[in-house]
């Protein structure tokens, strides 16, 4: 479980492209600080378990080809700078949402706004997840949390303040990027049991 609060912008060092699989090295000194065998981290969204913590302050993790399929780090190459969270701690604040890493689809950016002090990114929305976006709710974008400020049939808004500029892939993310999209998943409960109460 996440927070969508990007801990740290890390880098892809390593990928190993195998038959149905993929195998990432990524350097991230924060979220590896204390990281160890089995270990969750959450780049760009995806929910990521650690296989092997080295000692440059990088760590290996195994990406399944469901994986692949369902986000955009099968575009990912080595260079590629990543967001990365570790794991929320029960003890710790909720910052952001509840994220659970699971990646339900993946848009595309196609419009930036720049203002004086923030920038308002439009991203396409697709039709699988439409339904449970809705206007000031939540939504993960590329492992950050955000709320929706505007809202249309195949796209959303989210207004991003400097910090997220700085210090996340979002910030410059070109018209045309992939990014991860993960909505609320209180929204597909409450859908899953109202189905089921036809």
């Amino acid at each position: 479980m996440f927070t969508g609060i990007v801990e740290e912008l890390g880098e892809i060092v390593g990928k190993e492209d195998l038959a149905d699989a993929a195998r990432f090295v990524i350097r991230g000194p924060i979220v590896t600080a204390d990281a160890g065998h089995g270990d969750s981290i959450a780049v760009n969204g995806v929910c990521l378990t650690v296989v092997d913590v080295l000692g440059d302050g990088a760590f290996t993790a195994d990406v399944m080809a469901e994986t692949l399929n369902r986000s955009s780090l099968a575009g990912v190459g080595v260079g590629s700078q990543v967001n990365l969270e570790r794991a929320a701690a029960l003890n710790g604040r909720l910052g952001g949402h509840i994220v659970q890493g699971h990646v339900d689809g993946t848009g595309t950016v196609i419009a930036r706004t720049p203002s004086e002090h923030w920038e308002v990114v439009r991203v396409a929305l697709p039709e699988a997840v439409s339904r449970y976006v809705v206007e000031k709710g939540s939504i993960t974008v590329d492992g950050i949390s955000l709320t929706v400020s505007g809202l249309g049939e195949d796209w959303f808004e989210v207004s991003l303040i400097p910090t997220t500029l700085q210090l996340t892939t979002l910030g410059r993310a070109a018209v045309g990027t992939p990014v991860n999209l993960e909505v609320d998943v209180i929204a597909k409960y409450v859908e899953r049991l109202l189905a089921h109460r036809g």
